[in-house]
């Protein structure tokens, strides 16, 4: 029993559906912790001087962050190694860092020392022999003397915050000893136990970090020379829940192989994960169902047959992101809605194409599926083409990009693979089994597929002669990009913290805050180069160079102090030296984006042509980049998801257009080629306009419910849209006739000469 094509594509969209349904409904989302609240921290290890910081020095540290985080109690937290020497912790719903950092980074020295005496000299450093003076945790005016350590935390193998368990009197730690160290534990114990009561020598000191916690005395009922046997011991010393399970997690991590320094640090508020992700699925809402209106209203029942198609896109799309367990960010959902405009497209270009081929058909045929069917096979090309360049860009977000930005590029290149299966699978099945219909066959245009379009009429009746002024065309495109190049240099580049290091806290007060004031606060605090900005909704954002986590309290406390409650809804801290290393990471991926584009683009097509579209697609990065220069807006690692995408874009346009100025030279005749670039611009323009009012659909729904933080992010892609689409007509189209004239491809002489006498010709070459 054999299947048809159709039959195939029905079990392959039928199977896909049930299953991305099925995996919608059982497996829940990953959120990233801008969209659930939290903070993250990304440590970077550095060489003691006894060990060297490289990958299995990491490993073994993260291992021992692991134990003191688990220490802490925070529910889901996410450790990960980054490179050789970074290690990324994420702790969902932990609001202040400041406590994290301290616990987390600290190198958690625990040692356990006899006490020798009570001391008169300040505390001190250990001498040769190991001995030290330190201050009486139980006496903060009084010092003991202390021998050398007896054991390490290394030999210790459990540590429990508990209540009272043996003193019944608040709270303390209970140790649990491994091995040899329980019976040093009772030996150092022991010889304390054979001291006179209220002699010092009576206790056994527990240091951590040069500082002693702890300096328990022994009870009568320890034995001297016995001391506490079964390798267990409890810390006292006044501790409430927090400090007890704080030191609980440092002991029973243990102490790091080499120290840690924090090189980012950034926390977000519960709330505005909330409104984030409220704002996105309203904005993804109203994308689909404008892009939807559009598509329907163009389209008619086609375009009703592809909303449902995009519908199914969502689920596959969703259950992709849910199944691969990637982590949904608020970038990640702005590259979610922004694949929407990505599945419109290929639709797009498929009904396009039908069109074209029945318009193009002698007489008009009451069976549609053959445009239909032609259409789809005649469109495959340019679609697989433009997808593989946007999937290029997205590929590059997830190896430069870092923290979020790297959910965008994971998001969108599941987006692209996804509307490929609901363009080129769904849609099909459904626009084949309508156009079978004996109702639609006897009214063909209720398909969609027999009306023109009024912008195909009109370049039909009028063909445009862009080509003859190509030179002038390119001109002003030389023109632009001298203005943004002007407005780099003149104004320059506000670059974000991610890429200057720094940090950006941003607060929300009860009521709203006059600018000057905030400002005013900010410097009575000790911050008067601080850049302050306010909203009328209450939101204060401050900018500084390095700040510490007790600077920035500082800071909120004298908000709080001046204009009442103050919280903080998100803070990002980005050390200098990692911020030169994104700034360097950006322009990588920006050079190799323009190299892979050039690199695919010349083996799909001719060099000259790759090398138009590059051409355009630089022109259009330009562009935009100076367009946020002119306006002053900042420049940071959206921005850069931002520009890569544009890159994306603008090459998936421009190639379109190529491969049907490909096409129509392959059909050969006498025609220059200045006249068939006219027909490829004038035969894929609708295309071009419909593609584009989708994607202006989406991203404008962004930008209004986006909120602050994805504003930037569509300004610049609409940009990209408008210049994309203008380049391509009159950068990329104009480059692809010069360049074949001035460096003609032939095979043999006699080719040569032929190929030369035509690229004289006033006109442009000829086929």
């Amino acid at each position: 029993m054999s299947f048809s094509p159709t039959a195939w594509r029905a079990l392959i969209a039928l199977a896909v559906v049930a299953v991305s349904l099925y995996v919608a409904l059982t497996t829940p989302a990953r959120l990233g912790l801008d969209l659930r609240g939290g903070t993250r921290i990304v440590l970077e290890t550095r060489d003691s001087p006894t060990v060297r910081a490289d990958a299995a020095a990491t490993d073994r540290a993260l291992e021992v962050l692991r134990g003191r985080i688990d220490g802490l109690g925070v529910s889901e937290p996410s450790l990960a190694r980054s490179g050789e020497r970074r290690i990324v912790v994420e702790l969902p719903g932990v609001q202040d860092p400041r406590k994290a950092a301290a616990v987390i980074g600290r190198t958690a020295q625990l040692t356990f020392h006899p006490v020798l005496g009570g001391s008169d000299g300040p505390p001190s450093r250990p001498a040769a022999d190991g001995s030290r003076v330190l201050t009486d945790p139980d006496a903060p005016g009084s010092h003991l003397r202390l021998g050398p350590p007896a054991l390490t935390g290394d030999g210790v193998e459990d540590a429990t915050a508990v209540l009272g368990t043996r003193t019944g009197q608040g709270w303390g730690v209970d140790l649990s000893f491994r091995g040899d160290a329980g019976r040093e534990w009772a030996r150092v114990t022991g010889e304390a136990a054979c001291a006179a009561p209220g002699d010092p020598a009576r206790r056994v000191a527990i240091v951590l970090d040069d500082r002693a916690v702890s300096a328990p005395g022994m009870q009568n009922g320890v034995t001297c020379g016995a001391g506490i046997t079964g390798g267990s011991a409890q810390i006292t010393g006044g501790f409430d829940a927090t400090a007890a399970r704080e030191l609980a997690a440092l002991v029973k991590g243990g102490a790091l192989p080499v120290p840690v320094t924090a090189v980012e640090q950034s926390t977000v508020g519960p709330t505005l994960g909330e409104e984030a992700i409220r704002a996105s699925a309203l904005a993804a809402l109203i994308g689909l169902v404008c892009t939807g209106v559009f598509i329907i209203a163009v389209y008619r029942l086609l375009g009703l047959l592809a909303t449902v198609a995009l519908a199914l896109y969502g689920l596959i799309s969703y259950a992709a992101v849910v199944a691969l367990g990637a982590t949904l960010t608020l970038p990640g959902l702005a590259g979610f809605v922004l694949a929407i405009g990505i599945a419109v497209d290929a639709n797009v270009l498929v009904f396009e194409r039908a069109r074209e081929e029945y318009a193009r058909s002698a007489r008009r045929p009451a069976d549609l599926r053959t445009p239909l069917r032609t259409g789809f096979d005649k469109a495959w090309s340019a679609v697989a083409d433009s997808n593989v360049t946007t999937l290029l860009a997205a590929g590059l977000l997830f190896l430069f990009a870092t923290g979020p930005v790297k959910g965008f590029g994971v998001t969108l290149a599941i987006g692209v693979l996804a509307s490929m299966v609901s363009a080129m699978v769904i849609t099909r099945l459904l626009a084949e089994w309508a156009v079978r219909m004996p109702f639609v066959r006897r009214r063909p245009a209720l398909s969609g597929l027999a009306r023109t379009g009024r912008l195909r009429a009109r370049l039909t009746r009028r063909p445009p002669r862009l080509m003859r002024d190509r030179r002038r065309w390119l001109g002003i495109c030389a023109g632009l990009v001298l203005l943004a190049v002007g407005g780099i240099g003149v104004r320059g580049l506000e670059f974000g913290v991610e890429f200057t290091g720094g940090r950006v806290v941003q607060y929300a007060a009860e009521r709203p805050v006059d600018a000057d004031r905030a400002r005013e606060v900010v410097a009575d605090a000790g911050f008067p180069n601080a850049l302050v900005q306010t909203t009328g909704e209450g939101a204060v954002t401050v900018r500084t160079g390095q700040l510490s986590n007790d600077q920035q309290e500082r800071i909120r406390g004298a908000l709080t102090a001046s204009v009442g409650k103050v919280t903080v809804e998100r803070d990002e801290l980005i050390g200098p030296s990692l911020g030169s290393e994104l700034r360097t990471h950006a322009l990588i991926a920006l050079g190799v984006a323009v190299a892979a584009q050039l690199l695919y683009l010349t083996v799909r097509f001719r060099w000259t042509f790759a090398a138009a579209a590059v051409v355009a697609m630089v022109q259009d990065v330009v562009l935009v980049v100076g367009l946020f220069a002119w306006l002053g807006k900042p420049v940071d690692s959206v921005f850069l998801a931002a520009l890569l995408t544009v890159v994306g874009y603008s090459v998936n346009d421009t190639v379109v257009v190529l491969d049907r100025l490909r096409e129509l030279r392959r059909a050969g005749g006498p025609v220059a080629l200045a006249d068939l670039a006219d027909r490829a611009v004038a035969q894929t323009l609708p295309r071009t306009v419909n593609t584009g009012m989708g994607a202006l659909f989406v991203l404008a729904a962004l930008a209004v419910l986006g909120g602050d933080s994805l504003t930037d992010f569509c300004v610049a892609l609409l940009a990209g849209v408008v210049v994309g689409m203008a380049s391509t007509v009159f950068t990329a189209m104009p480059l692809a006739v010069i360049l074949p004239s001035r460096y003609p491809e032939a095979t043999g002489a006699a080719g040569t000469r032929e190929t030369r006498a035509r690229a004289r010709n006033r006109s442009g070459a000829v086929i």
